[in-house]
């Protein structure tokens, strides 16, 4: 009987140091690119690729979280009483009924393979999803959505991958893969934040990861890596020995949330694509910067 994906793990207990003073009280992951906050996005990638399940790894100051996908009566009762029914709708549809939210407190931040062991316990003995709320991922069709039909076929532990420049490899875990099918490779090798001289290739894993129940039993024995944190990447290369995992370089444009620059760029390139205030926007960058720093397809149309 092939395994489904059901359950999401969000390791949302980070501090957010890079955006401080604006993460002081309030979570990163609640940051808005228009008008929703980066956590929305990926929890609706996630249902968009048949989870059913949404496990929130939260930190002491991480209720807000809890607050935004909450049931708000009084708010809705609010805007029930005005006839706004429009945002009404939008209210209640941020989680889906069908849709149950799980949160897991990380009483000590001891890195993501530790905030992923913290969902054991809901996760079960079931392959599930992690994703990253940082990494927001622009695509017709969501990166997990993606990857899901691959793990549908494939019954195995997949990462989500991309192309990055070679100068930034210390960034990221990298990958080094063999030929298995288009825009999917077979792990060979992973590392966690090499210096670009020592990197197996360019292939850096983002914030999307379809894993097998065993990561539970490595993630329980992996030492403290880079960060003194207990490292997901290291677990994965044990789980390598052990089992089939691919990387598949996704069709999408991933915006790295956690970093200023690409927040602002995507907050730019989600406002002139959006239904409402897509056109005004445009002109206003139209008018006050003539088109200067546009992206040329947005640009052009």
């Amino acid at each position: 009987m092939k395994r489904k994906i059901t359950k999401a793990v969000f390791p949302v207990a980070g501090l957010g140091t890079r955006f401080l003073p604006a993460t002081k009280a309030s979570p990163k992951e609640m940051l808005p690119i228009v008008d929703r906050p980066l956590i929305q996005y990926a929890v609706e990638e996630a249902v968009s690729a048949g989870v059913d399940t949404l496990v929130f790894i939260i930190g002491r100051t991480k209720n807000a979280i809890a607050d935004h996908f909450d049931k708000a009566y009084e708010l809705e009762e609010e805007l029930r009483k005005r006839g706004k029914n429009e945002l009404l709708e939008v209210v209640q549809g941020i989680v889906p009924e069908h849709v149950e939210c799980v949160y897991i407190r990380q009483a000590e931040a001891l890195g993501l393979g530790h905030a992923v062991l913290c969902a054991r316990s809901v996760v079960g003995e079931q392959p599930f999803a992690v994703l990253l709320a940082d990494d927001l991922i622009d695509a017709p069709v969501g990166a997990l959505s993606q990857m899901v039909e691959h793990f549908n076929k494939y019954q195995c532990s997949i990462l989500g991958v991309e192309r990055v420049p070679e100068d930034h490899t210390q960034q990221y875990g990298i990958v080094r893969t063999l030929p298995f099918a288009k825009r999917l490779g077979n792990l060979d090798a992973i590392v966690e934040k090499p210096k670009p001289a020592d990197a197996p290739s360019n292939l850096g894993v983002v914030g999307r990861y379809l894993l097998t129940p065993r990561i539970f039993d490595l993630l329980q024995t992996t030492p403290r890596g880079a960060g003194n944190e207990i490292q997901l990447t290291d677990a994965i290369a044990m789980l390598l020995q052990e089992e089939q995992v691919l990387a598949y370089e996704f069709e999408g444009r991933r915006y790295d949330c956690g970093s200023k620059l690409d927040y602002l760029i995507a907050t730019v390139e989600y406002g002139l694509k959006h239904t409402e205030l897509g056109t005004g926007f445009r002109d206003y960058l139209h008018q006050h910067y003539g088109g200067n720093g546009l992206n040329p397809a947005t640009d052009a149309d």
